[in-house]
């Protein structure tokens, strides 16, 4: 292994590390409060990111199968975190956003996180904040690109696989 795959694997252990840590706290401030679970919350704060927006493209977004995306979103309805509506230009398919409540519930947890944050991170000055997260930005852009484009290329392959059957 090269010096480069070394830092590599550093960096994907790093960022293992970082996902495991948000989860924990994840859990323990949604689901001990609410009693959502981690990914249900997660979907909440990327909806009130996007906008109103079809739960299919939630899915693409997450990048997880529509059917976990559903199960989320029934959840988060039932909740009273987010609305759904039928979709006028197509009224079987459904849009979905945070309701006001979901709002509200939102700008509380993040209050907690910021305060995790301020706690764990009172060290650091803003500028060392800031650039650690344009560069996990970057990282995160970057694996994103690579994996629509990976995605791509395999449904490509199916496609022709079964069109050549």
């Amino acid at each position: 292994m090269t010096a480069a795959d070394d830092a590599s694997l550093e960096l994907i252990r790093r960022l293992r590390t970082s996902g495991q840590l948000q989860h924990a706290w994840t859990t323990q401030l949604w689901q001990a409060d609410m009693g959502l679970h981690p990914a249900a919350a997660a979907l909440l704060a990327e909806l009130d990111r996007c906008g109103e927006v079809r739960p299919s493209e939630l899915a693409r977004r997450r990048m997880v199968d529509f059917s976990v995306v559903s199960r989320q979103i029934t959840q988060l309805t039932s909740s009273g975190l987010v609305e759904r509506r039928p979709a006028p230009e197509d009224g079987r398919a459904a849009l979905v956003r945070v309701s006001e409540r979901g709002a509200q519930e939102l700008a509380r947890w993040r209050r907690m996180h910021l305060e995790l944050f301020r706690r764990a991170l009172g060290e650091w000055d803003e500028h060392d904040v800031r650039v650690v997260a344009e560069r996990l930005a970057a990282v995160n852009e970057d694996l994103r690109a690579v994996l629509a484009a990976d995605e791509e290329s395999r449904v490509a392959t199916t496609r022709n696989q079964h069109g050549t059957e």
